[in-house]
Formats: structure tokens, sequence, C-alpha cells
């Protein structure tokens, strides 16, 4: 449905969702200006994954090391404010991702149509 779309989508209410499932998962926060990004990144530690909300694909999404190139990030990719937050979360090293797509029916049948691997920096 689109709210399940949404709930995907929407980093505030994914997180619910995952502390109401109980499912472990990086730290991190929302900013909605520069001072909010430095703070975020200061309490999870870098290196941290930044990328605008509510965007498909990965599109413009970088590992950051430093609060000078979260400043850069921040200043050169992204346009940050409280309506266009971004997104930062601890980058985990050495860590595997891993995509499933599947559909279910309201009979509670499931097909998988792919299991996809990450092999890129994410």
């Amino acid at each position: 449905s689109p709210d399940s779309i949404d709930v995907a989508e929407d980093r505030e209410r994914f997180n619910v969702m995952l502390h109401e499932l109980q499912i472990e998962h990086p730290k991190g926060g929302i900013a909605r200006s520069e001072a909010d990004a430095l703070a975020i990144a200061a309490d999870v530690g870098y290196p941290v994954v930044v990328r605008p909300s509510y965007v498909l694909g990965g599109r413009a999404m970088e590992i950051v090391y430093s609060d000078e190139r979260l400043v850069t990030y921040l200043e050169t990719a992204v346009e940050v404010d409280p309506e266009r937050p971004v997104l930062i979360d601890k980058y985990l090293s050495d860590a595997v991702e891993i995509d499933i797509d599947a559909l279910a029916d309201s009979h509670g049948n499931v097909v998988i149509g792919g299991i996809m691997e990450h092999i890129e920096q994410a």
C-alpha cells in the first residue's frame, strides 16, 4: 500500500517500526540543519553514511570521515533544511548489505523475486 511504501522510505516511521519489532540497526539520526548533522555525527562517531531523506537508489549517498567533509557534503551535495532532512547513520565497516525483493498477497503467499548482495560500500 502507499502507506507501507511511506513507512519504508520515511526514516522516522521506519525507525518506529524497527523499534516495535525489536530489530537492530545502525545508530543514526535525521539532520535538519548543519548543526544537527554535526551533533549526530559526533554522537554516532565517524565514519558515517550521509544521504538525503526519502531518496530511492542511494543517490547522493556518501561515506564521510570528518566534520570538515560533512560540512562540504552539506554545502555541495544536498540542501539541508527542515523540509529536506539528511539521514546520518553509523557506517558499519566490513558489513554485508543484502536486498531481498519479495511480493506477498493477502493469503500469506510470498514470492521472492531476487536476493542481491551489494558489492559497493554502502
